[in-house]
């Protein structure tokens, strides 16, 4: 065989035996192999290539998933979707119209909790003589307004019950509802207790049988000031027309009347010039009247009591002192500064002010009363004093609870002179007797300084932040009233039936001072001083002596919208 020949044959065998080794490296595709696995499979079990197709059924099992499930899925899913799509019967209805009919709606008949029955109290002996709180009591009344003057528009006898308080009472310590009271009487030595309740609950019933026909309380020239007194109490309680009491029944159309003499008592003559009647000589009478108007007014948004309220608080901006007092009669011209008078004046501009009433100049009569306090009416010794002292030192130290309080309610109850009147009201306890107040002896009615004694301790020692010493002061004070005030409390042997015909107890308080017996002005002040816990709201903002817009003054006030809910910051 030739050499070439040879070649030949050998890079034949070459090129066949390399075409076998790439055979053997050739990357399959996946039919392929799908393909030589089913021969595989088809072949004997001890042969080699069945082998070799299980070997690859376990590595082709993950990809034969991945396209068997989805097909199964589709398959499901086009028979599901063809059964869906049938046509199906299309039901139509006729729809009636009936004309709408409101269900009679029964009201509830809610059945007031029993008298609380307060737990055994450990007996406290007590000298307590006839009384009379009342500072005005030895005025010489002045006549009544002739019958020509012109009554403000008198509320319809429904006109309160209807409204419902649009008040709401935010970020404060408590409020005048059944829950608030509750928390607020639970006991500890700065709250309330089960006695207090129960002497207040006495206090209400009490008035409650005492009303007079016409709506008020009492006779003669203290009767406008008898019946303000009753319903800043009955207020004080949550008690007014439309309120959420359990006593609503009762005590709401108590109020009602109330109110409604109050509004129809206002006189206005020729200088058109509103005036209580009656009145006593001083006028006294229409400070508080005014007070508890605007205080009605924030509770109910009563149109009328607005009307009247806003009238009377005018006559009070008004006839401000130039030095920034109030004087008997509201004689603007007068420069003596009265400081029992002016502390009534103050409550009811603050009220008017938290009611939402902002007559023009009433900032900067607020403004003015912070001005004159400071500088006119504070003592270094006496706290306040009832008319200026000399060099603001000396006389009686029995108003330093008016003027502190006072202070408190314009924002201002951290000022130097306001806690320097807390300073020198630090010993006093609370009393029904002139000579058990204070061993300074500020004499008066006791009653009366303790009433204004028990709200500014209470702002001072509960409110946050307060000094250690005027918390302190606050709880002794505190502890003192609810042992003296439950037990003071004169019980009558009658009780009072509610509109169930439940019967309820009753009592009142009596003072011991140089006046004569007033029986009511006594209760209520006394009442007022037991609420304290809950009562003091909504009429304390920290912000009320401060303009309501910085310089805007009057005017900015008068842009507040009415129809906001009325939110208090509480400087308590």
């Amino acid at each position: 065989m030739s050499d070439e020949m040879t070649e030949e044959i050998v890079e034949e065998e070459v090129a066949i035996d390399l075409d076998e080794i790439a055979k053997k490296y050739e990357e399959k595709g996946f039919f392929k192999r799908l393909n030589e696995m089913f021969k595989g499979l088809s072949k004997p079990h001890d042969t080699r290539e069945y082998k070799i197709a299980r070997i690859e059924l376990q590595r082709l099992a993950a990809p034969l998933t991945a396209i068997v499930v989805p097909i199964v899925f589709g398959v499901v899913l086009c028979v599901v979707t063809m059964i869906s799509s049938q046509k199906k019967d299309i039901i139509v209805a006729d729809i009636a119209q009936i004309e709408d009919e409101p269900e009679e709606l029964k009201e509830e008949e809610e059945i007031p909790p029993d008298d609380i029955e307060p737990p055994p109290m450990e007996e406290v002996e007590i000298t307590v003589d006839t009384p009379n709180p009342n500072p005005v009591s030895n005025v010489t009344p002045v006549p009544s307004p002739p019958s020509a003057q012109v009554s403000v528009k008198p509320a319809p006898m429904d006109s309160v019950a209807i409204v419902k308080s649009p008040v709401t009472m935010k970020s404060m310590t408590g409020s005048r509802t059944p829950g608030s009271i509750g928390a607020a009487t639970r006991g500890g030595a700065g709250y309330g207790d089960a006695n207090t309740e129960a002497a207040v609950m006495k206090v209400l019933w009490w008035l409650k049988a005492h009303q007079n026909t016409d709506g008020s309380w009492g006779n003669g020239n203290n009767t406008i000031a008898n019946t303000a007194l009753a319903v800043l109490t009955y207020l004080a309680h949550g008690e007014y027309p439309g309120s959420p009491s359990p006593y609503k029944r009762d005590f709401g159309p108590t109020v009602q009347m109330a109110i409604d003499y109050l509004i129809s008592h206002i006189q206005t003559g020729a200088d058109n010039v509103p005036h209580f009647s009656p009145t006593d000589g001083n006028e006294y009478s229409f400070l508080i009247g005014t007070y508890a108007l605007c205080e009605a007014y924030g509770m109910t948004k009563n149109p009328n009591c607005k009307e009247a309220a806003q009238q009377c608080l005018y006559r009070i901006v008004e006839n401000q002192s130039s030095t920034g007092g109030w004087d008997y009669k509201l004689n603007k011209n007068s420069t003596r500064d009265d400081l029992s008078f002016a502390g009534w004046a103050i409550q009811a501009l603050k009220a008017g002010k938290m009611a939402g009433l902002h007559p023009e100049g009433l900032q900067t009569a607020i403004n003015k009363a912070i001005n004159c306090l400071k500088k006119r009416s504070y003592s270094k010794s006496g706290g306040f004093t009832y008319t200026p002292t000399n060099g603001n030192n000396g006389g009686n130290t029995g108003l330093a609870g008016v003027g502190t309080l006072a202070m408190q309610l314009l924002g201002r109850g951290s000022e130097p002179e306001a806690q320097n009147a807390l300073e020198v009201m630090r010993d006093w306890k609370p009393s029904f007797d002139p000579d058990g107040l204070s061993a300074k002896k500020p004499g008066g009615s006791p009653q009366y300084y303790c009433y204004y004694a028990t709200q500014c301790k209470y702002q001072a020692g509960m409110k946050a932040g307060a000094l250690k010493n005027d918390e302190m002061t606050w709880q002794q004070w505190n502890l003192a009233m609810k042992k003296l005030y439950p037990a003071s409390i004169i019980d009558l042997p009658e009780k009072v039936p509610d509109y169930t015909g439940k019967e309820h107890k009753q009592g009142y308080y009596e003072n011991k001072d140089a006046h004569s017996t007033r029986p009511y002005m006594d209760t209520c002040l006394a009442a007022l001083q037991l609420m304290v816990y809950y009562r003091y709201l909504p009429t304390t903002s920290v912000k009320a002596g401060e303009d309501d817009a910085g310089a805007g003054g009057d005017d900015a006030a008068q842009a507040i919208d009415k129809s906001k809910d009325v939110a208090v910051t509480v400087d308590i």
